[in-house]
C-alpha cells in the first residue's frame, strides 16, 4: 500500500473508484472517512459515466451527500493509447495532489503497480490504498467460515487514514433531503401506511445472480395469498417495468411498480418506508441495507460468501455454499447455476414471514 509522506493539508484529491449502485453504496463508508480525513480539500472521484446519460453512475448516490465535488470520466475498455494519454492530460489539468485507491481487487502486484505508475505520470506525488500486496487484494477470509465484507476491504486499504466503524449510524448515511422524501411519498400515496409494505427487485445485472420467473411468481402468490393485507413495492432500473409488472400479476393485494420512476436517491426512501426488501445481489439490496431495512438477499455463489452480503445483522441472507463457489463466472454452463437454483420457494417465503413479525 502506498502512503503519502505529505502530511499537510491538499488541496484537491482525486478518487479512484468505477462501478455502478451497489459499488456506490459499499464503498460509502470509505468515502465519508476520505472526507472526514481531507475535510477542506476538493474531493474528485475518477470513475466510468453511463453511456445513455453520459454522467457519473456514482452521482445518483453521492450528490446531495457533501462527499464529492465532481467527477472525471474514466472510459471503460481502455486500451487506446490515445484515450490514455487524454485522460492524462485532463487529470493532470486538475492537478490532484493525492490519489486515493477505492478499485476493487484487480489482479495483483503487477497491475497495482501499472496503475500506480499511470497515477505518478499524472502529476499526483502521494497514493494512499494502492493494494500492491495480497492482503490487500482479496477480502479476508474469517474464523466463521464466511470472507470479509468488500466495504471493510476498502476501509483496511486507506487504514492511513484514520477509522471508520461500519456500525456507525452515519457511515451509510445518504443525507436525503427533504425534497427527495417528500418526491418518495407522494410516489406511493396509493398505498396504506397502516399496513406492512414488502420492496422487491427482480432484477440482476447477470442471469448467474437471478433467481428467476417461475421462483419469483411463485413466491409472490404464496406471500400474497397467505397475507392479503401485505402490499408490494417493485424498484429497479426502466430496464426492468416490464418483467416486473408481468410478475406483479401473481400479486393478489395491492402492488405498485416503481421501476425507472423514481431516482435512485428517491428510491431509497421509498425503501426505508418497507417492512423488508427482496431481492437478488443487487444495488437494490445495497440500497436497502444502507437505509437499514431488513433483507432476504438471494445471492448466487459466484463470489466468496460474506464479500458482497447486505451491511447489518438483521437480514437473513440465502448463498448456497457449492465446491464451485467464487467462480467469478458471468454465465454458469457446466453447473446450470446449481447454487441460486437450490434456493427453494418455501426457504425464501420461512425468511420473508419471519422478518415480517420480527418487524411489527
Amino acid at each position: 500500500m502506498t502512503i503519502s509522506q505529505d502530511t499537510g493539508q491538499p488541496r484537491r484529491i482525486l478518487i479512484y473508484r468505477l462501478g455502478s449502485l451497489g459499488d456506490t453504496v459499499v464503498a460509502l463508508p470509505a468515502l465519508r472517512l476520505i472526507a472526514r480525513a481531507f475535510p477542506e480539500a476538493e474531493r474528485w472521484i475518477l470513475t466510468n459515466f453511463s453511456i445513455s446519460t453520459k454522467a457519473a453512475p456514482l452521482a445518483e448516490i453521492l450528490d446531495g451527500t457533501g462527499l464529492v465535488h465532481g467527477y472525471i470520466e474514466y472510459p471503460l475498455g481502455l486500451r487506446n493509447v490515445r484515450k490514455l494519454l487524454d485522460l492524462r492530460r485532463r487529470i493532470r489539468r486538475h492537478r490532484f495532489e493525492r490519489l486515493i485507491y477505492l478499485q476493487p481487487p484487480r489482479g495483483g502486484f503487477f497491475k497495482a503497480l501499472r496503475d500506480a505508475t499511470f497515477f505518478y505520470s499524472c502529476g499526483i506525488g502521494a497514493l494512499i490504498g494502492v493494494p500492491y500486496r495480497t492482503e490487500f487484494q482479496r477480502c479476508k477470509q474469517l474464523d466463521e467460515g464466511h470472507y470479509e465484507y468488500e466495504g471493510a476491504r476498502l476501509l483496511r486499504c486507506i487504514s492511513a487514514l484514520g477509522q471508520q466503524d461500519l456500525d456507525d449510524p452515519s457511515a451509510f448515511d445518504l443525507c436525503l433531503s427533504p425534497a427527495e422524501q417528500e418526491a418518495a411519498i407522494n410516489a406511493i400515496a396509493a398505498l396504506n401506511p397502516r399496513k406492512p409494505i414488502i420492496a422487491a427487485s427482480i432484477g440482476a445485472k447477470l442471469d448467474l445472480k437471478d433467481w428467476e420467473d417461475d421462483n419469483w411468481a411463485a413466491l409472490f402468490e404464496d406471500l400474497s395469498r397467505t397475507h392479503p393485507e401485505a402490499q408490494l413495492i417493485l424498484v429497479g432500473a426502466g430496464v426492468e417495468y416490464n418483467r416486473s409488472q408481468r410478475l406483479a400479476q401473481h400479486w393478489h393485494g395491492l402492488s405498485l411498480n416503481l421501476c425507472g420512476l423514481l431516482t435512485v436517491r428517491e428510491t431509497a426512501v421509498v425503501l426505508s418506508r418497507a417492512r423488508l426488501f427482496i431481492g437478488h445481489d443487487s444495488g437494490p439490496m445495497h440500497l436497502a441495507a444502507a437505509v437499514k431495512t431488513p433483507c432476504v438477499a438471494i445471492f448466487s455463489a459466484r463470489n466468496q460468501p460474506g464479500e458482497w452480503f447486505p451491511h447489518g445483522r438483521h437480514h437473513r441472507i440465502f448463498y448456497k455454499s457449492v465446491p464451485c463457489r467464487g467462480c467469478q463466472l458471468m454465465v454458469c454452463e457446466h453447473q446450470q447455476k446449481r447454487c441460486i437454483r437450490s434456493i427453494t420457494v418455501d426457504e425464501v417465503r420461512s425468511a420473508v414471514l419471519e422478518l415480517m413479525v420480527n418487524q411489527q
